[in-house]
């Protein structure tokens, strides 16, 4: 089946139009990024758009949501008005389904733990014409890349990694569940023009390194924040041979540098992808509008002169490299990666080493892995840590044990999990004997924040590419080096792993007995949306409360976090995942993961009421039923990773007024200012420092706010002293509304009354 067809045919019969009048308004040839932005203008420009600066109205041709936060994104879509989705939109069931002892078993348990969800989210997406992927169909990313990217197109999905489809030449972006609903009701998305980041390729891989090396290299270049607020474009011969699902694990991982997202120009390899995937008319039709599915000749002559920066990696001479621990950018070549182990007293011996996910789980990923395997079994090698495969989709699992890849894995010890994202999201369940003992673990997902993987503190995760993630999980130990080091076989023998070897697309095509999609209704106007009033996973909404409309006094601090507070740490997910449906019950979670900066404990924070130090949840609770309300501050970088807008909704279902910080990441920054909240930053990151644990707060300035204009926080100190501190903001004149009426969606509720 061709999704989209008919959106596709319009959208490139009047793409050359619209590339020559962006090329007209902006007097200069373009980049791929601005054909596909400026094709998908909400309305016609009247002039060109300052990157970094201007907010820009998107007409994005698709949404697509994951079980997780599909349940809050579509419990706010049932209150805005409509009938029906205004454009293709899907739920795709992938995150609650969890990892215990192998696929068949795990998605039986997750069918039956899940039923209301995952019943709630069928019937609702029957009732507005969304499409449903099941439970088992597979990770959301994988699923798009597979059935609904395309290049040229622009989407957006309530999940951080969406940008996977750039793989395909997309523009896909990562959004909170308010983002979604916004294009769900056919109104326009905001979006601050993004610079431009470009990055040049040459050469071509070969040996032990691949595409994930890229992305990690650059991660350790531009750091978990040097991509904010920006596209990454990479272009150039080096990036016209990768594969197309290669193109698209550096797209996906490009959330963990906070990238808008990232994409590559259209090419053969991405033609051949949409044919082996049954899109054929999609790749012809490509292929007629080929000239503006890439950047201008005389960007790629001149690359320095349309990007804001650029970057250039030979891929002849890229080493295979190894990410981490505790953050994604900490980047090491393989050459250099056993001498940090054991300079930082890393644990050497590695206890699990986990393949597939959203980043690396194609036909071409899991060949190279099975091809060491292979060589495992031949030279009488078995791993030596606990190994597991997650396939990507149903499609990719049916087809690798077609080509007999799963067998393989079985023989060397190998667990294969459900198509599901499992160990990368936390649902998983660790096998350890002592949880407070230090171990490594390593992974081909994207990312390795403390907790994120397991919930333990004491697991030191590490990223790489599949294939050396397998290398590792035969070896068993950290300081081992495929590359040029020898193992011990079953007889006593030193043995060497030769390069591993593969295909990027099956020889045989691709099948599957079932997809596990399911079409909606025709007419949903007789569909019943099931949602039980006593159920405590799913929880309709009211709506928050709209502004006082007077400056903010009497505020107390609730926690000043220290150092990184990724949404891991203000939302957490794992177990909190069956709560995702159900605002007051999940809100019992809110930022117990954050470190308070004045014990260095995470869910100990003084209640200014009692004196006491309790969970941050309860503490908050407190201060709600007093009608007090409360300020949380950070540090950088504040809401960095994943697109759960729930680290924006329980602040604000608990009664936080305002998150002050050093610096957002861009999606939550959004998230906030769509449920009404107010996102401020530091004017001098030095004030952080002034922020006192029994401080009384006022914010002075909101009855004249405006784009551009400062607030003052006051702070009284126990000991009577004051400190002016100056703060700003990026709202502009829409999203001071949003404010004023308590959240986005109270707006488009109050739009589509009136119509």
């Amino acid at each position: 089946m061709v999704f989209d067809l008919d959106l596709i045919k319009k959208l490139y019969a009047g793409l050359p139009a619209k590339v020559d009048s962006a090329r007209k308004l902006t007097g200069t040839p373009l980049t791929l990024a601005e054909k596909i932005l400026y094709a998908h203008l909400y309305e016609p420009a009247a002039k060109a758009y300052t990157r970094g600066k201007d907010y820009v109205d998107f007409a994005p041709d698709r949404v697509a949501m994951q079980d997780a936060t599909a349940q809050m994104a579509l419990l706010q879509f049932m209150t805005c008005g409509r009938d029906q989705v205004a454009v293709p939109s899907t739920v795709h069931c992938d995150h609650l389904i969890q990892a215990k002892t192998g696929a068949v078993e795990d998605l039986k348990n997750a069918l039956n733990v899940n039923k209301e969800v995952y019943d709630f989210l069928s019937s609702i997406s029957n009732k507005y014409g969304i499409g449903f992927w099941k439970a088992g169909a597979g990770i959301i990313h994988q699923v798009v890349i597979e059935n609904y990217a395309f290049p040229g197109g622009m989407m957006i999905g309530t999940d951080s990694h969406t940008p996977n489809a750039g793989g395909l030449g997309m523009v896909a972006i990562g959004v909170g569940g308010a983002d979604a609903v916004d294009v769900m009701a056919g109104l326009a998305w905001e979006l601050k023009m993004p610079k431009l980041i470009g990055v040049k390729l040459t050469g071509k891989l070969s040996g032990w390194a691949s595409a994930k090396d890229v992305i990690l290299k650059v991660a350790g270049i531009l750091t978990v924040k040097g991509g904010t607020g920006a596209i990454v474009e990479y272009f150039g011969e080096g990036a016209d041979s990768l594969s197309a699902t290669g193109k698209g694990t550096i797209c996906n991982m490009g959330a963990e540098i906070g990238a808008t997202c990232s994409l590559f120009a259209y090419d053969e390899k991405m033609a051949d992808y949409l044919r082996a995937t049954g899109r054929s008319e999609v790749a012809d039709l490509a292929n007629g509008v080929r000239e503006h599915l890439r950047p201008d000749e005389a960007v790629y002559a001149n690359p320095e002169k349309y990007y804001d920066q650029l970057i250039e990696i030979d891929l002849n001479t890229l080493e295979p490299h190894v990410n981490g621990p505790f953050t994604p950018d900490l980047a090491w070549p393989i050459s250099k990666f056993a001498e940090a182990v054991r300079a930082n007293n890393w644990p050497e011996r590695l206890e699990v080493a986990l393949i597939g996910s959203c980043t690396n789980s194609s036909y071409e990923d899991i060949s190279r892995s099975a091809s060491l395997a292979e060589q495992a079994i031949a030279k009488k090698l078995k791993a030596k840590a606990e190994f597991t495969i997650t396939p990507g989709s149903e499609l990719v699992r049916h087809t690798i044990e077609k080509d007999g890849f799963l067998k393989t894995f079985d023989q060397i010890g190998g667990v294969v999990l459900a198509n599901a994202c499992g160990p990368c999201i936390g649902q998983w369940a660790r096998h350890i004997d002592d949880p407070n003992r230090k171990n490594s673990i390593i992974t081909s997902f994207n990312r390795n924040f403390a907790k994120r993987n397991d919930g333990l503190a004491s697991t030191h995760a590490f990223v790489a590419s599949p294939e050396i993630v397998t290398a590792f999980a035969i070896a068993g130990d950290l300081t081992f080096n495929p590359l040029t080091d020898t193992l011990k076989n079953e007889e006593g023998k030193d043995v060497k792993l030769d390069e591993p070897t593969g295909v990027e697309l099956p020889p045989k095509g691709f099948s599957v007995d079932d997809p596990g999609y399911q079409a909606p209704a025709a007419d949903g106007s007789s569909v019943q949306v099931i949602v039980s009033p006593e159920s405590q996973r799913l929880q309709l909404l009211a709506p928050f409360a709209a502004w006082e409309g007077t400056d903010l006094k009497g505020l107390r601090l609730l926690i000043k976090a220290k150092g990184k507070c990724t949404t891991d740490h203000i939302s957490m997910a794992g177990p909190w995942l069956k709560f995702r449906g159900h605002l007051d019950n999940i809100s019992n979670n809110m930022l117990i993961g954050a470190v308070n900066f004045y014990n260095d404990k995470t869910d100990t924070v003084k209640n200014e009421l009692t004196g006491e130090y309790g969970p941050v949840p309860a503490t908050q609770r407190a201060y709600k039923a007093a009608g007090i309300g409360t300020v949380v501050v950070g540090d950088e970088n504040y809401g960095e990773g994943s697109s759960r807008e729930h680290a924006a909704m329980e602040p604000r279902h608990l009664g936080v007024r305002a998150i002050i910080v050093r610096s957002f990441a861009r999606i939550h920054e959004t998230n906030l200012k769509k449920q009404g909240m107010l996102a401020l930053t530091f004017n001098d990151k030095a004030d952080y420092d002034k922020i006192q644990e029994d401080d009384v707060i006022d914010l002075n300035g909101l009855t004249t706010f405006a784009p551009g204009s400062q607030i003052t926080m006051v702070l009284t100190h126990k000991d009577g002293s004051k400190d002016n501190v100056i703060l700003n903001h990026t709202y502009n004149d829409q999203q001071i509304e949003w404010f004023k009426a308590g959240g986005a969606l109270n707006v488009i509720r109050a739009q589509f009354a009136k119509k």
